[in-house]
């Protein structure tokens, strides 16, 4: 995005009412994870974000151990899930939060195929145990409807206007 940009980490808790909406829910974490950074942000940008997978009903956030990652792909194995990435944009001290939704279409993936790439790959810190740009969705992933970058974890054609709108740079 031709954009000079520093990286920043903070632990900040994930968790969220139980009552929100799937796209509710990935903004919910975004603006918590901004808020960590009020105090101490100048004329800067904060960006945050958080991905989640959405399917039957069912939240997908990141594994907690193998067994769980290999758990989430078989929940989206042969089936088309939502992939949801809210963003906050913190600016002077205001909040501008959006999402994303991008469908997924799995083909069905048999048990030693989830176990392999569970065992080669790095399910452990992604929503749905599962990286897009890995093996996984190299072979796995049939189709999609939406933003590309938004499955990898950042829609930067949204956040790219929304920036543009933000700060009409």
């Amino acid at each position: 995005m031709d954009l000079e940009f520093r990286i920043v980490l903070k632990d900040v808790d994930e968790s969220y009412p139980d009552h929100l909406k799937p796209e509710e829910i990935a903004v919910y974490i975004a603006q918590k994870k901004a808020e960590a950074f009020d105090e101490e942000v100048g004329d800067e940008i904060v960006l945050t974000a958080d991905t989640i997978v959405s399917v039957d009903g069912h939240i997908l956030g990141k594994p907690e151990t193998p067994e769980h990652a290999v758990e989430m792909l078989k929940m989206l194995s042969g089936k088309v899930h939502q992939v949801i990435t809210g963003v906050c944009l913190l600016y002077q001290h205001k909040y501008h939060s959006f999402f994303d939704v991008s469908d997924v279409h799995f083909r069905h993936l048999d048990d030693e195929e989830i176990s392999n790439y569970v065992a080669k790959y790095q399910p452990m810190d992604k929503a749905g145990s599962y990286g897009i740009q890995e093996w996984i969705g190299l072979t796995g992933i049939e189709r999609i409807n939406g933003s590309y970058t938004n499955v990898v974890g950042l829609p930067t054609e949204k956040l790219y206007r929304e920036l543009k709108k933000l700060t009409k740079f």
